[in-house]
Parts: structure tokens; sequence; C-alpha cells
């Protein structure tokens, strides 16, 4: 598979296009985010997902739910998406994230018929007069959606991914917590907790990958040691952190 991204159009939200070369399933891992796919014929919207999920090319089932960590056909193997980061997306798409957290949902259940088709005929023009046309109409719509009135996500999010704890976010933000698990629910799909947790094992991936030994990442990434990282790896993505990074 080939994947490419850059930053998109708003701040938050980044661009991204991936074409698998066969129908091999791959692992996609929970990053607290709200992606807008479009797969040549139609706009899907991906919920953020708790733990990770399988993607296998195939068919769109009918059935919109979809249980934590079961594989979840698409049909199609190239996309061009927008990723929706530190809750940016609700506002933009008019869902809150608790709605679709691990679900894969057509554009017009959220929208209806008319705007999805209206939205679907322009990225498909875009895509048919030019090379990555369906990019730039998916950020012409960007431009004019809606942004987020309140900045609590974005400071939430940013909290959570410099591994700041719950009761000090809370206190941050002038919430006690459940008022900040309620909103944080809206906002990501899910409470501050679980967002510190999908950031966290984010983080020691990324410092791995850039070659830092595991134990060091862990250290880095606020883990208690290397074997608290392959536990939360595991709880989070069914497997180890040596697989993932091979």
């Amino acid at each position: 598979m080939t994947y490419a991204e850059r930053p998109a159009a708003r701040d938050g939200v980044v661009l991204w296009r991936s074409v698998s070369e066969a129908a091999q399933p791959s692992l996609i891992l929970p990053d607290g985010c709200l992606d807008l796919l479009w797969d040549g014929s139609r706009l899907i919207v991906a919920g953020p997902d708790t733990v990770a999920r399988t993607h296998v090319p195939g068919a769109l089932p009918e059935d919109a739910p979809v249980a934590p960590s079961a594989p979840v056909p698409l049909g199609a193997t190239r996309f061009t998406a927008l990723r929706f980061g530190a809750a940016t997306g609700p506002a933009a798409l008019g869902v809150a994230a608790s709605d679709v957290v691990d679900r894969l949902v057509p554009l017009e259940d959220l929208w209806g018929t008319r705007r999805t088709r209206e939205l679907a005929e322009r990225v498909a023009a875009a895509e048919t007069r030019t090379r990555g046309g369906a990019a730039h109409a998916l950020e012409s719509w960007l431009r004019s959606a809606p942004e987020p009135a309140d900045p609590l996500g974005r400071r939430v999010f940013g909290m959570a991914r410099a591994g700041v704890p719950v009761a000090e976010m809370a206190d941050r933000a002038g919430f006690s917590a459940r008022q900040l698990q309620r909103r944080s629910q809206e906002l990501f799909g899910y409470g501050a907790g679980h967002l510190l947790r999908v950031l966290r094992l984010q983080r020691a991936l990324a410092r791995a990958r850039a070659g830092v030994p595991l134990a060091r990442a862990a250290a880095d990434a606020g883990y208690c040691d290397q074997a608290h990282l392959s536990r939360e790896t595991k709880s989070l993505t069914g497997t180890t952190p040596r697989t993932l990074l091979s």
C-alpha cells in the first residue's frame, strides 16, 4: 500500500490518500480522529476507533455499526480523505463523535441524500477533470465548513497529546471530571482518559519508529516501563509493539 498525507486547508485537519495494490488486510490504529472518506463513488464517515481495527477491502456492510476490532470492509482500494484531529470533525460534519464512534457511516445517513449528493457530485467531477481533483474538491468544501465555536476540544486534545493527567485536564478546563468525560465523548467519541491512552501509544510508537529503543520510547511517552507499554499495546491493538513496528 502507498500512503501520503499533508496538512489540509484548516489547522488540525490532514488530507491523505492511499492506494492498495492488492486486497490485503491492514491494521488501522486508534488516533482520536474522525475521517471523511471518498472511495471513488461515495462519501463515508469513519468515526473514532476505541481500539485498532482491520481494514479489509470489500463491500460496505448495510448495517453501519461495527463492533470494535472487527474487520471492516470498505469496498475500495483507493481513498482520498480528510482526517479531523483536535476535535475539529464534529463541527465540520455536524455530528457528535459519540454518534459515530467505532462505526463507518455513509455520509447521507448523517446529512441526507440531497446535501450528500451535491458534495459527492462535486468531488466526482473534480476527480474526473484532473489528477488530485478529489483532494481539491474536499479542501474546497472544508474551507466553508463550520469551525468549532468552543476551543475546548483543541485544548483537551493538546493536553492529552502532552500526557497531562485527566484530573489536571479537568482542573485546567474548569470542569468536574464527570463534565469533562461527557464533553470529551461528544468531541472525541470517548472520554479524556481513553484519549490519553490512545495518544500516549501513538507517541511511543512514533519514538520507536524513529529508532529509539522500546524501553526508552516507553519512558519518553509516559509509561511506567516497557512492560506497561506492551500491556497497553495489546489492549488497544491486539498485538505487540514489536509486531506493529515490523
